[in-house]
């Protein structure tokens, strides 16, 4: 039997009670399917129901064939190694005891004298330059991506589940996740809001409010195939109500009508010289065709509401996000930012950048770029005054603000609506509510708890608590802005940041991000070789 994914009838909640799927059902065949939605929809949710680690409340799912899965975050143990990670630690160690000729027969018949072939093929795959002994926690975001990649090309399983596989990767990272879903011969699930890897896919499955759509082709052809089907749902829609409108008003004509003929009939009848049989006769002729025509009016109402509930259901009510930020009035020639030869690292006697030297003047936009491990979020911690220099200088001579990966500005143990407050302690509570609300955080969405958040969500609520304060900084500090965030969102935030007057520091290796907020000058990070 060739590898599938079924899932049938499954159901499932938040620990808040909060229904995220209901009676959902689909399959994924052989072949590269991206899985798209807005945040919050369930996405993770449901590659974590394919892949066991959580059980539905009803329903099943089926996997047939092998399954290798790469989450959002790679957590690592101080410990750990690239190895472990690739899960041949103990066959590296049953090599290296045959080599040293301490390995018994049994041991030696259960040898693979191809593994280490193998791991370095898998390794060069993905761009990573780390022996099998080196700890991951030595490792940035992106290379430990990159070697839980070479985890899944070294297993070889029959289906592969990608969540957000490009956050945290340099181009070049990217390239080698394309290239390794170009060549993957077995089944692809993949999470993602990355339009460039979305284009390369053969089918895209939307999830939403409403349930799934597949649509066949890239994410191109979604979004055209998307912009038809929820055009002809609006007009069916117009069309609908206008049919109720037109029966209403039928319905109100016949008993307008109605009303005049039985005014008419009891004049005559008043009158007295028109016999009382033919009024008789008439008025149960106007009563049946009365009836008549309200069982008529009533089919057709319920027609019309029908076809007006059908093309509802296939409309999803979504809440708009803006990001709308006040003026700063920087002027031009206001220095914001000056970093003058500055080395800096977290281990002594290995410094992640040397010598390093940056100006930001007025409402420049400037964008720190390398690969994976050349410090680029270094330089952003220096800038915001986390991290200290070895040597050299760092002036920030105006007010900023840092939103980074990990969003740590918040704290998870307080609620949306408390960190806003934290933040932003000028702020009353109508110009919070309003901000949260912006960022689609309303009323009691607003009192969620951080750590009950998506990580989309996360994101999300860390751009509304350090971007809409009264008071914006002049200077905004970004690092990898758009990672979890969905495509509705990141367009949001992209035209929210084309308007903001103040001065950029962000790194991003969303191509699509830079072009679209107006990034003007880019400076490229070596990549230090250790001495």
């Amino acid at each position: 039997m060739s590898a599938s994914i079924a899932v049938s009838d499954l159901t499932w909640s938040t620990p808040d009670g909060r229904t995220l799927f209901s009676d959902l059902s689909l399959t994924f065949d052989p072949g590269r399917t991206g899985l798209v939605g807005r945040n919050g929809v369930g996405k993770t949710t449901l590659l974590q129901l394919i892949a066991g680690t959580l059980a539905p409340l009803s329903g099943s799912v089926r996997v047939e064939g092998t399954l290798g899965v790469l989450r959002q975050t790679v957590q690592v143990a101080p410990d750990e190694t690239v190895a472990d990670l690739l899960g041949v630690t103990a066959a590296l160690a049953l090599l290296q005891r045959a080599e040293a000729g301490h390995a018994g027969a049994a041991e030696l018949s259960l040898a693979d004298w191809t593994l280490e072939t193998r791991i370095a093929a898998a390794l060069g795959r993905v761009g990573l330059d780390a022996p099998p002994g080196t700890l991951l926690a030595a490792l940035s975001g992106g290379q430990r991506t990159r070697a839980a990649l070479a985890a899944l090309i070294l297993a070889a399983p029959d289906f592969i589940l990608l969540d957000e596989p490009t956050n945290n990767l340099d181009r070049d990272g990217r390239a080698a996740v394309l290239d390794l879903l170009a060549a993957w011969r077995g089944g692809a699930v993949v999470v993602s809001h990355d339009r460039a890897l979305l284009d390369t896919l053969d089918a895209i499955v939307e999830l939403t409010t409403l349930g799934t759509t597949r649509y066949g082709g890239n994410w191109s052809h979604y979004r055209e195939r998307k912009a038809v089907a929820l055009a002809a749902a609006h007009h069916d829609l117009a069309a609908a109500e206008q049919r109720l409108a037109d029966v209403a008003q039928g319905a109100q004509r016949s008993a307008e009508r109605k009303a005049r003929k039985d005014a008419a009939g009891r004049r005559q009848r008043a009158k007295g010289d028109i016999p009382r049989i033919v009024l008789n006769g008439r008025r149960s002729s106007s009563e049946n065709t009365a009836g008549a025509n309200a069982r008529l009016a009533e089919r057709r109402r319920a027609q019309a509401t029908a076809l007006a509930d059908s093309a509802r259901a296939r409309i999803e009510v979504l809440q708009p996000l803006t990001v709308t930020l006040p003026s700063t009035g920087l002027p031009a020639a206001r220095t914001v930012l000056r970093m003058d030869a500055v080395s800096a690292g977290y281990t002594p006697g290995r410094p992640v950048i040397t010598d390093f030297s940056l100006v930001i003047t007025g409402p420049q936009r400037i964008a720190i770029a390398g690969p994976n491990g050349s410090g680029k979020t270094t330089v952003l911690a220096l800038a915001a005054g986390a991290l200290r220099p070895w040597s050299g200088t760092v002036r920030c001579l105006a007010d900023a603000a840092m939103l980074d990966q990990r969003v740590s500005a918040l704290e998870p143990a307080l609620s949306i609506r408390d960190n806003f407050r934290r933040l932003n302690p000028g702020a009353g509570e109508n110009d919070c509510r309003a901000a949260l609300a912006r960022f689609m955080f309303r009323a009691d969405a607003a009192l969620q708890l951080v750590s009950s958040l998506s990580g989309g969500q996360v994101l999300r609520a860390g751009l509304a608590c350090v971007l809409s304060g009264p008071t914006p900084p002049a200077l905004l500090i970004l690092d990898e802005p758009t990672n979890h965030l969905d495509i509705e969102a990141i367009e949001a935030v992209e035209a929210g940041l084309r308007a903001y007057d103040g001065a950029l520091l962000v790194v991003s290796h969303d191509e699509a991000f830079l072009q679209a907020i107006g990034v003007t000058h880019r400076l490229e990070l070596p990549m230090l070789r250790p001495t």
